[in-house]
Parts: structure tokens; C-alpha cells; sequence
């Protein structure tokens, strides 16, 4: 299997400036060493070692030299492909069959699933679905709202986000209810080199607490107090207290949903008596239309989640610090989105459900 390799004077020359020179590819580099090598008359299997790489790779590069001498280190050779690519008909049929059909014993598409359906490569499934941004093992939840209001609630509380009100501030409010005070009933390790923080599954329960809160739009600060329950009469107690925070030269406009205990007599009552408050409401099933949903989602991510807490006291002490620190350094939710924008995408899902479902949509219409 051993080439023999004669190099002439000008050859040594060239190869080694290839290896002084910093410029030169790695590859090429090592594949001057090899022939410099051989030359010396090391083994195959010595010029491997110190080179890193194999046998085979050796004698490659030997007959490439004796064939083509220096040049031919410089350059590689086109391989053939070691399959013919898939045709376009296979391609479409991985996709046709991935959107419009789902395999007898599941619910999706997995790539060992299609691939065993298709008679072809696991990879070649993976490529074909990267090309075409599938991703069947993913699902989206959606709903459609059945407000009968829902445009015109969206341009309201939109226009309050984009557009708000002179000598007036614009707060979301709503209630994070049935947050657990919940320990771990054993201690966890801690975040190491190479291994995650580790906690138990099961936890001991320590009682309930509700945030309300109410998100400062321009600003992000956060009014917050935590309650033990979340009925209209705890709801006037939080509006009290906005009240007594917001200046009250100031009206004040509040994005809420639909929550029952927002809307009873008793508030009605207290509204009626302090006209500087302003209901804005969202429309039914679209929470995410409120801001402070995304300072819910950030408390429970940072601070709630991986907590661990012997009492409903101490999980209200932690919610009470974050807020503080949130407070020293607030960072408002810029909403960008205008509500023609929203309208024409809710009108859109609609056409689609409507025309893959028909008449089973119609009553979720607005």
C-alpha cells in the first residue's frame, strides 16, 4: 500500500513555505507534512500519529502527491454523491402527507414515523421538513374571541396603548390568582459545571395568595398588593390603593377583562363616586391584549416558579421584593402593533377556519 515519494528541491522548497505560511488552509498544511514525511522515510503508520489522522488519509495523500505533485495537495477532488438527491415528487409527498394525513398510532408525524411511511432516510425527512419550516411536534394554542365588541373594544384599549390621553394615566390591571406557596420536600443541588440545578417533583403546599397589579403603560412601573382572595370587595381595596398612588390631578384609565368580580354593583358604586376612573375593557377570550400579562409571565419565570417558600407570608415577601426591585428600574412593554393590524389578522384566521371547518365556525364570530 506504500507509495513511494521522490521530491525534488524546488518540491521541498514549496512545501515548506506552505507550512510557514500562516495563510495557508490547516489541510493543506498537514498534507505537506505527510509528503515531507514520507519523504524522510517515516512509517504510515508513525506520520498518522504525529498527524492525527489515519492510515487511509496517509496513503491518499501520498498517490495524490505522486500524481499531481504540490498542486495536487492544494486542491480536492468532486465526490460523486453517495445518493442520487430526492426528486421533487418525493418531496411533495413527505409534505402533502405531513399536513393533510396523521399515522395510525399517534397524533403527528415523528421524523422515524414519515421516514418508515416513505421509504426513505430519517435525514432526508429532517432536511425536507427544515426546508419547508415544518415542524409537526409543535402546536399552537389559539381562540377565536366571540365578542360581539371585539373591534371596537380592540381600537379602544389599542388606542389607550398607542395614543394615550392627555393629563391621564394609562394602568393594566388584573389579578394573578391561587399563586402556591409550595416547598420542595427535599433540599435540591445546586447549578454546577456540567449538571443542572436539580429539585424534587413533589412539594409541600403552604397556602394561596393573589396578586393584583396594575402596570404603569408609559413607564412600567407596577403597582402591586398581594390578597388572600380575589373577590369585587378585594378588587375596590386594590382600586383604593391605586387611587391613593396615582396623583390625583390625573384621571385614571384601566385595562381589565372580564372577570365577574370587575364588574358587580358594589364596584359600579365605588366607580360611580370617583369619575377620574375610566373602565376600558378587552374583549372576551384575548388576554394577551393586556399588558401586564407579560409582568405576570416575567414574576412567575424569575421569581415564583423555582421558588421555594415554607408559607404564604414568605411567598407574599418574595412577590413584595420583586416588585421593589422591578420598581428601581422599570422598563415599559412597548406595544407596536395597530389595531387594523389585529383586525386584519383575526379576519384572516377566520376565513381559514371557516374554510376547513365551515358552519362549526360560525358561532365563534364576532
Amino acid at each position: 500500500m506504500r507509495t513511494e515519494v521522490t521530491i525534488t528541491l524546488e518540491d521541498r522548497a514549496r512545501l515548506e513555505r506552505l507550512i510557514a505560511d500562516r495563510n495557508s488552509p490547516a489541510k493543506v498544511m498537514w498534507r505537506a507534512r505527510i509528503v515531507l514525511a514520507t519523504a524522510e522515510g517515516k512509517a504510515v503508520k508513525v506520520i498518522a500519529r504525529e498527524a492525527g489522522i489515519t492510515k487511509p488519509t496517509v496513503w491518499r495523500w501520498q498517490r495524490r502527491f505522486a500524481e499531481a505533485g504540490v498542486d495536487g495537495l492544494l486542491r480536492d477532488k468532486t465526490r460523486p454523491p453517495g445518493r442520487k438527491p430526492l426528486g421533487a415528487k418525493i418531496k411533495a409527498a413527505v409534505l402533502a402527507k405531513t399536513t393533510t394525513e396523521t399515522p395510525a398510532a399517534a397524533t403527528h408525524w415523528s421524523v422515524r414515523t414519515m421516514a418508515k411511511a416513505m421509504g426513505i432516510s430519517r435525514t432526508s425527512v429532517q432536511r425536507i421538513w427544515a426546508e419547508a419550516g415544518i415542524k409537526p411536534h409543535l402546536v399552537k394554542r389559539f381562540k377565536v374571541s366571540r365578542d360581539p365588541l371585539f373591534e371596537e373594544k380592540v381600537v379602544d384599549v389599542v388606542g389607550l396603548y398607542m395614543n394615550p390621553p392627555d393629563r391621564a394615566l394609562v394602568l393594566c390591571v388584573d389579578e394573578k390568582s391561587q399563586i402556591q406557596a409550595l416547598d420542595r420536600t427535599q433540599p435540591g443541588l445546586p447549578l454546577k459545571r456540567g449538571r443542572a440545578a436539580t429539585t424534587t417533583h413533589d412539594y409541600k403546599r403552604h397556602g394561596t395568595t393573589t396578586l393584583f397589579a396594575a402596570l404603569d403603560v408609559r413607564t412600567g412601573l407596577v403597582i402591586g398588593q398581594c390578597q388572600p382572595r380575589h373577590r369585587a370587595k378585594e378588587f375596590i381595596r386594590f382600586l383604593a390603593k391605586i387611587g391613593r398612588v396615582v396623583k390625583r390631578h390625573l384621571d385614571v384609565h384601566l385595562v381589565l377583562d372580564n372577570y365577574g368580580s370587575h364588574k358587580t354593583p358594589e364596584v359600579q358604586a365605588w366607580l360611580a363616586k370617583r369619575p377620574r376612573f375610566h373602565l376600558h375593557f378587552t374583549p372576551t377570550s384575548a388576554s394577551w391584549l393586556n399588558l401586564v400579562e407579560r409582568f405576570f409571565a416575567e414574576i412567575t419565570a424569575k421569581r415564583i416558579r423555582r421558588g421555594a417558600f415554607n408559607s404564604v407570608a414568605q411567598l407574599e415577601g418574595a412577590i413584595d421584593d420583586y416588585l421593589m426591585r422591578h420598581n428601581a428600574d422599570p422598563k415599559p412593554f412597548a406595544w407596536t402593533k395597530p389595531a387594523d393590524d389585529i383586525l386584519a389578522r383575526e379576519r384572516r384566521a377566520l376565513e381559514r377556519l371557516r374554510a376547513l371547518h365551515g358552519d362549526q365556525v360560525s358561532e365563534s364570530e364576532h
